[in-house]
């Protein structure tokens, strides 16, 4: 009889539907692949406020909290926002729950993470919009806008179209992309012990997914 697999828990707080949706894929296809070492189980709710999410949790043990989010521009309010957010992931770790909360951040989006799957994403936008254009040709749509792009059946297409060969070559991208970012000399802000790049392309999100495909040994350590 073939030997039961640990299952692993991980943590996540998402903005967004689209981010839930990809984790909760990502789960299921971990979980239907034979050479996974453990299966894994993804809590990833909807919230936009990293402390009340953390209020809202019950954890017997030390945690780490991934928080799924964007810089969406240089404007003063989405760096407010932006701010905002380290702000509250900083104060989630000081209530006495015994958490660890890590930035997943995507600048401009985390529409960044799935084009990485399928393709490079290398150019520098000016707004975050313009990812229209590269996720219909990664994905071989033909989307208007990127509200179409999210509506649930037509990203859930999209990630139909993906596999865990995808997942592995979107975490060398991304980390090819932050590696270019130092290279270039660009500079790594520092806010409440959080690091990113205000330059566009820069994310931090695959750094939670490479952590569950090593913890799963579909690559290497």
């Amino acid at each position: 009889m073939a030997k039961r697999k640990p299952t692993n828990k991980y943590y996540f707080s998402v903005e967004g539907e689209t981010e839930q949706w990809y984790l909760k894929w990502l789960q299921d296809t971990i979980n239907n692949t034979e050479k996974t070492a453990c299966k894994v189980s993804i809590d990833c709710p909807v919230r936009k406020n990293p402390l009340k999410h953390a209020k809202s949790l019950i954890v017997t043990r030390k945690i780490e909290i991934y928080h799924f989010f964007d810089y969406e521009s240089d404007e003063p309010l989405h760096v407010r926002g932006f701010q905002e957010a380290l702000d509250n992931m900083k104060k989630a770790e000081k209530i006495g729950k015994q958490i660890k909360y890590k930035s997943g951040y995507s600048n401009f989006t985390f529409d960044l993470w799935i084009i990485l799957h399928m393709t490079n994403c290398n150019a520098s936008f000016s707004h975050r919009k313009q990812y229209i254009t590269p996720i219909n040709r990664a994905f071989g749509e033909k989307f208007q806008n990127m509200d179409e792009f999210k509506e649930e059946n037509n990203f859930k297409r999209c990630l139909k179209k993906m596999d865990l060969s995808n997942v592995i070559e979107a975490v060398d991208r991304a980390r090819k992309i932050m590696q270019r970012n130092q290279e270039n000399g660009y500079t790594l802000y520092q806010y409440k012990g959080y690091q990113y790049y205000k330059e566009n392309p820069s994310l931090a999100a695959w750094e939670a997914i490479e952590k569950i495909l090593k913890d799963c040994e579909l690559i290497g350590k």
